[in-house]
C-alpha cells in the first residue's frame, strides 16, 4: 500500500479507496498523535469538522465525528463550508484540530480528508507521517486506549460558523464593492451560500450560477474548471466581472466583462500591485510556483516587485511565505494565499479582493489584468519514461540548453517529473505560439529518446 497522505491530505474514490473505516481510523489516529505531541495538554480537546456538499461527505463526516469523539475529542460540526472557512474557524475558535472533507475540484465520486493544526494551519509532514503510521499499527490489531464515561467527546452543531466566516471576509476588505455587478459560479460546491452572501454584504449586486448543490452535481460542467457558463452569464447580464470557485472554494478564477478568462497569475499580479500601493506587500515580494507564466515574472520585473518561485503545490507556496514573512502568494490555478487574512488559499476572499480593486480604481478588470501579458504556454506529458533521470541525462541537459538559447529572454523551458505517474511534463513558453509548440514537441522527442 502506498502513502495515504498526498500533497493535500488523503483523497480517493469515496467508499472504494476512502471508506468509512479509513476515515474513522485516521481520525482516531490523529487524535492520539496530537495528544502524544502535547497539543491537548491541560485542557479538553476540541475539533472543528466541515465538508463540501458531496453525498459521500455525509457518511464520511459521521465516521470522522465518531472517531474523534471516541478518542475523547469534543466536536463542533460546522456543516457545509469552504476549506478556508474550516481553517479560519479552527483558528478563531481556538480549536486543537480542524478536519475538512472534500476532494476540491475532483469529480463527485471522489472525496478527501484534510487535517488542520491549531491556528488553522496545515499539519506538518512529520505529523501526517505519524498519523499514518499510528493508523496502520492499530488497523492491524494493536488496541486503542479508549476513554469511557465523561471522558468521551461530545458533539455539537455549530451553526454560527457561516456568519462568523462571512463577517471575517467582509471585515478584512480594504473597501466596499458598491456599484459592482458580479456573477458568481459556486461550482455547486462549498461556496454556494458563502460567496454570494459575502459579495452581497460587501455591497455588490450578485447574480448566481452553480449555487444549487444536490450532493451529486459538484464541479459538474461548472466552476473554475469549466468557465463556459460563467463567461456567457457575465456577458448576458452586463456584469463587471465573474468569479468561479472550485468544489471546496479554496480557488478563484475570474472573467472580465467581455467574457475573457483572468487566471491565477493575472489575479496575483492585480493583487500584488494593489497591496504594494496600500503598503501591505511585505518585503515587496510575491511568491509563485515554477509553473506560473513567464508573463507574470516579466510583469513583476517591470513593476519592481520581487518574485520568489517554489515547487508546484500550494503547500510549498505557503511554506515559503511563512518561512520568510511574505504576505502574498499563489498558483496559476487560482489558489491565492493572502497570509494576513487566511492560512490557506481562499477563493471567496480572493474574489472579494479582486472586486475591491476594481471598485477602488474605477478601472475594468480587463484593464487591471492587462498589467501582464500571458505568453503562449505549451504543456506535453511524456508517458512511460524513467522520470528519475530528468536532471541527470546529459543528452536531455543539452537539448534543454539548446532550446533555452533559441527562446532567449522571452521564452522559458521547464521539464518536471510527475509526482504520481511514470511521466515527464514538458512545458515551453514563448512569445509566439508556433515557436512554443515546435520547441515543446522537439523536447518531448528528446525526453522519449533519453529516458524511454
Amino acid at each position: 500500500m502506498g502513502r495515504l497522505f498526498g500533497t493535500d491530505g488523503v483523497r480517493g474514490v469515496a467508499n472504494a479507496d476512502l471508506t468509512a473505516e479509513l476515515a474513522l481510523g485516521l481520525s482516531v489516529a490523529a487524535a492520539h498523535v496530537l495528544a502524544e505531541a502535547g497539543t491537548f495538554e491541560g485542557h479538553r480537546p476540541v475539533a472543528v469538522v466541515g465538508r463540501d456538499p458531496r453525498a459521500s461527505g455525509e457518511f464520511l463526516e459521521a465516521a470522522v465525528v465518531a472517531g474523534l469523539a471516541s478518542a475523547g475529542v469534543d466536536v463542533l460540526r460546522v456543516g457545509v463550508l469552504p476549506t478556508p472557512a474550516v481553517a479560519y474557524l479552527t483558528g478563531s475558535l481556538g480549536a486543537d484540530l480542524g478536519v475538512m472533507l472534500s476532494a476540491s475540484h475532483n469529480p463527485m465520486p471522489d472525496n478527501g480528508i484534510k487535517f488542520f493544526a491549531r491556528g488553522g494551519h496545515k499539519l506538518a509532514d512529520e505529523l501526517e507521517d505519524r498519523i499514518e503510521e499510528t493508523y496502520r499499527a492499530h488497523s492491524s490489531g494493536e488496541p486503542w486506549e479508549r476513554p469511557t464515561g465523561a471522558g468521551v467527546g461530545r458533539v455539537t452543531v455549530y451553526d454560527e460558523g457561516f456568519d462568523n466566516y462571512v463577517a471575517h471576509l467582509v471585515g478584512v476588505l480594504p473597501n466596499r464593492l458598491d456599484g459592482l455587478k458580479v456573477v458568481i459560479d459556486g461550482a455547486h460546491g462549498a461556496a454556494a451560500r458563502v460567496s454570494p452572501e459575502a459579495f452581497a454584504r460587501a455591497g455588490a449586486e450578485v447574480i448566481t450560477i452553480g449555487t444549487e448543490p444536490d450532493g451529486l452535481n459538484i464541479n459538474d460542467g461548472c466552476g473554475s474548471t469549466h468557465l463556459g457558463l460563467l463567461r456567457a452569464a457575465v456577458v448576458e447580464h452586463g456584469a463587471d466581472l465573474g468569479v468561479a470557485h472550485d468544489g471546496d472554494a479554496d480557488r478563484c478564477l475570474a472573467v472580465d466583462r467581455e467574457g475573457n478568462e483572468v487566471d491565477g497569475d493575472q489575479i496575483l499580479a492585480v493583487l500584488a500591485l494593489g497591496m504594494r500601493e496600500a503598503g501591505m506587500l511585505r518585503k515587496n515580494t510575491v511568491v509563485a510556483t515554477v509553473m506560473s507564466n513567464l508573463g507574470f515574472k516579466l510583469a513583476m520585473e517591470r513593476a519592481g516587485i520581487d518574485l520568489v518561485r517554489t515547487a508546484v503545490g500550494d503547500r510549498y507556496v505557503l511554506e515559503e511565505m511563512k518561512a520568510h514573512g511574505f504576505a502574498l502568494g499563489g498558483e496559476q490555478s487560482g489558489h491565492v494565499i493572502v497570509l494576513d487574512h487566511a492560512t490557506t488559499g481562499d477563493g471567496t476572499l480572493t474574489g472579494l479582493m479582486l472586486g475591491a480593486r476594481v471598485a477602488a480604481t474605477g478601472r475594468s478588470l480587463a484593464e487591471l489584468a492587462g498589467v501582464m501579458e500571458r505568453l503562449p504556454q505549451i504543456l506535453i506529458n511524456v508517458p512511460d519514461v524513467d522520470r528519475t533521470r530528468v536532471a541527470t541525462a546529459p543528452e536531455l541537459t543539452a537539448a534543454v540548453a539548446e532550446a533555452e538559447r533559441e527562446l532567449g529572454a522571452t521564452g522559458r523551458v521547464l521539464l518536471r517529473p510527475s509526482g504520481t505517474e511514470p511521466l515527464v511534463r514538458v512545458m515551453v513558453e514563448a512569445a509566439d505560439i508556433e515557436q512554443a509548440r515546435a520547441v515543446a514537441e522537439r523536447l518531448a522527442d528528446a525526453v522519449k529518446s533519453a529516458l524511454g
